[in-house]
């Protein structure tokens, strides 16, 4: 049987595209998740790995879907191949259990990792740039300015935290946060 598998590193990626392209290659039954390729406790994928048995394709999209580096693919591919799995990735094609396919799954897999950390080397460089500037907040962008904040603060003067969430949009609990910040300021004034 040909099972499929989908994988993307963060709650903001669709894996939608995956999915389809794993209907198409005519996937009986597809496993997916969205949690990154650095962790090695991926339980839909450690399920998938116990349910394949002599005979079962195991089709992904691309190589890196499957580990987190090189040693660590060649693990599961060769552990696959041991029982009797064949490994068909969409963007490369069938991985064979020869002298040739293990050779070519080794250079895919060291390019996939090499560009991996390429990728996070340019990140950790952007961050000690980004660091110098004298506005660098790190984390995620704040979602609301401090010109609504304060105008959702102003209403509750008059509202309730229920009304000004339903005006503004802006949740109950960010306008707690905002308010007790604006607390702590004014007392240390």
């Amino acid at each position: 049987m040909k099972y499929g598998y989908a994988r993307v590193s963060t709650y903001n990626q669709e894996l939608e595209v995956q999915i389809e392209q794993l209907k198409l290659e005519g996937c009986k039954e597809i496993y997916s998740e969205k949690f990154t390729g650095t962790k090695a406790d991926r339980k839909e994928f450690q399920a998938l790995l116990k349910k394949l048995t002599n005979g079962d394709t195991l089709v992904v999209t691309k190589l890196d879907r499957l580990a987190r580096n090189t040693k660590e693919g060649i693990e599961i591919i060769e552990n696959l191949f041991k029982k009797g799995v064949k490994v068909h990735v969409l963007n490369v094609g069938l991985l064979e259990d020869t002298t040739m396919g293990k050779f070519f799954l080794q250079t895919l897999l060291a390019v996939a990792e090499m560009e991996r950390n390429l990728i996070v080397e340019r990140t950790q460089e952007g961050k000690v740039v980004a660091k110098q500037r004298d506005d660098f907040r790190e984390g995620r962008p704040k979602k609301y300015s401090k010109k609504q904040i304060q105008h959702a603060l102003h209403l509750l003067e008059t509202n309730s935290y229920k009304e000004v969430e339903q005006i503004t949009g802006i949740s109950k609990s960010t306008l707690i946060r905002a308010r007790r910040q604006m607390n702590i300021v004014k007392s240390n004034e």
